[in-house]
Parts: C-alpha cells; structure tokens; sequence
C-alpha cells in the first residue's frame, strides 16, 4: 500500500530521523515534529486542540510516533509522555475525517523479566518492572484498540545512539580518550565510567533495521491492531557488546560496576531474546545490519574510526 505523506512524531530523535530518512528515501513526504524540528512541537506539554490543529494542518497518511521518554526521566516524566501524550493522539486520531495509519515504537521493557533462555513471543503477556516498561505497556493499550500497529523493538543502538545509554556512554568516553591521545602522549587519567552490573544479555537491533520495520509496517494493512517484536532474535551478552565496542576504537575505558547505576531496567541481570518470525513473515522484514557495523557505525558518528581495527580483526 502506498503512502504519500507522513508526519513523524520526534522526528529529530535517535529512531525519528532513522524514520524520517527512509520515508524521504522512499518518496514519502515527511513532515517531523519535535520541539527542535522544523516544525516545532513540545509533545509532552501538546493538548488535543494543538495536536488536531497539527495533524489537520499536514493532513498525513501515515502518522509514526517515535517520541518518548527514558534516560534520565523520573517515573512521572514518563508516564507523561510515554502515556499521556499517546492517549491524547490516539483520542485525536479517532475523531479525524481521515483518520492515518497510526504506528507506535513500544519496547521489549514491556515484556518485563522472563527466565533465562526464553524466546518472547508477542502472544506472552506483558509483565513490566520498571517505569519505563510500564509506561510504554500503557501507550501500547491505547494504539491496539484504535487500529494502530505497535512495533515492539528491542534495544536500538547504531549511530546516533543517545549518550545517556550504555553504549552511548561508553562510546563517548571512548571519543574524549581518543582526543585527548591526539593531541600528544598518554590520555590523562579520567573518571572511570560507573555502570550497573554488565551480566544481562538482551536483544539489540540497528536503529536503521526498526526505521526499516517502520516502512514495511505501513505498507501492510495486515499489521493493524497488531504487536509486532522487532529485534535481532538474539540474546547478546552485554558484557561482550561492551568489550566489542572497546577493541573496535583502538581506546581504552575505565569502568566500575554497581547494582545501583543504570535505573530499575538495570539493576539485575536479564535476558532478552524476540521471536521475530512474524516480522518475516507479515511484513517481509529482517534485521540487515551486523552488530559489528552497527557499533562502528556508533563509534564513527561521536568521531571515532574502527575500520582499521575491523580489518585487523578479520586478518586475524
């Protein structure tokens, strides 16, 4: 089915511009929303009568929310946003003469703790721990009824992977070793990076590979009302992401652990592991980009290259 136009909602975001670029790329006119968007936006404070006047107006085919709140946000941030905000979209989008294809980014926080070893199906009945998890379970209750599609990625990362996250974190500490090596001699010795416990293994998918999912959703009226799981179908330890990360950038990082870093989502160990094999086979869609690519990827857009380190490692 072909879509003509779209807003997209965070448009300026880590998964928003992802979107908003395969969109462009495939002859969708985009219109993204955020308050540093062209079209500017502050979601979170966005009444119905702003969003109606905001959709009336860009009169979209297709309406993608890849807004929300997690890194650094308070249990009432996130409800806010990650809630009640989609509610009030969802109330809008109901009463629209041409109501749009409605698609929601979730998560796999929604599905809460499972035993080591499980394959989450999107049949199992969420059961989230933590704010962030419970917030996006309830913006997810919101979309299914009204006919939207629910894409429940799991943790996205690649370029443009948000600071406050582990990988973020670790690749800009990374960066800062590198300048400070380029300017001559030996890094100064900095503050080691305080993470939480880097035991879990969870399902890490591109950011570029969920923009992917976004563009088959919308193309397959089939998805409509549904959950759909968007991840790798693997559980990655993170401990070995982290360690894979390092030796790409040629660099150096002091960490400390402790249960108390990271917030409720990290404070023990899990495991994450989606069963994809609907994605394949509703929406014809597979995770194209290697873990490899996607943390140089990570790696080159906070000023770092690994490709010589990559080329080191397939010689060996």
């Amino acid at each position: 089915m072909i879509r003509r136009s779209a807003v997209v909602l965070g448009g300026t975001g880590f998964i928003g511009r992802q979107v908003c670029a395969v969109f462009r790329e495939a002859g969708v006119r985009v219109t993204p929303v955020a308050r540093g968007a062209p079209r500017p936006l502050d979601l979170a404070a966005a009444d119905t009568g702003r969003l109606a006047a905001l959709l009336a107006d860009a009169a979209p085919d297709v309406l993608v929310n890849a807004a929300g709140r997690v890194w650094e946000s308070t249990e009432r941030e996130m409800l806010a946003m990650n809630a009640g905000f989609v509610q009030r979209l969802v109330d809008v989008v109901a009463v629209m003469p041409r109501p749009p294809r409605l698609v929601q980014i979730g998560t796999v926080h929604e599905y809460g703790p499972v035993p080591f070893g499980t394959v989450i199906r999107e049949d199992r009945e969420p059961a989230p721990d933590n704010a962030y998890g419970r917030s996006k379970l309830l913006a997810t209750e919101a979309v299914l009824p009204a006919g939207g599609t629910v894409l429940r990625a799991g943790n996205a990362f690649g370029p443009g992977t948000p600071r406050a996250s582990l990988l973020g974190r670790v690749a800009a500490a990374l960066a800062a070793d590198r300048a400070a090596r380029a300017k001559g001699g030996a890094a100064p010795r900095a503050e080691p990076l305080r993470l939480g416990p880097l035991r879990s293994h969870c399902d890490f998918v591109d950011v570029r590979d969920v923009a992917d999912a976004v563009l088959a959703a919308v193309r397959e009226p089939a998805s409509a009302g549904r959950v759909i799981n968007i991840g790798r179908g693997e559980a990655l330890p993170v401990g070995h992401l982290f360690d894979r990360l390092v030796a790409l950038s040629g660099g150096a990082v002091e960490v400390v652990t402790s249960p108390e870093r990271g917030g409720a989502a990290d404070s023990k160990a899990r495991w994450q592991q989606l069963d994809i094999s609907l994605a394949d086979r509703l929406l014809g869609w597979r995770p194209r980009r290697g873990v490899d690519e996607s943390l140089l990827d990570l790696l080159a857009e906070v000023g770092v290259s690994g490709r010589d380190r990559l080329l080191d490692f397939n010689r060996g």
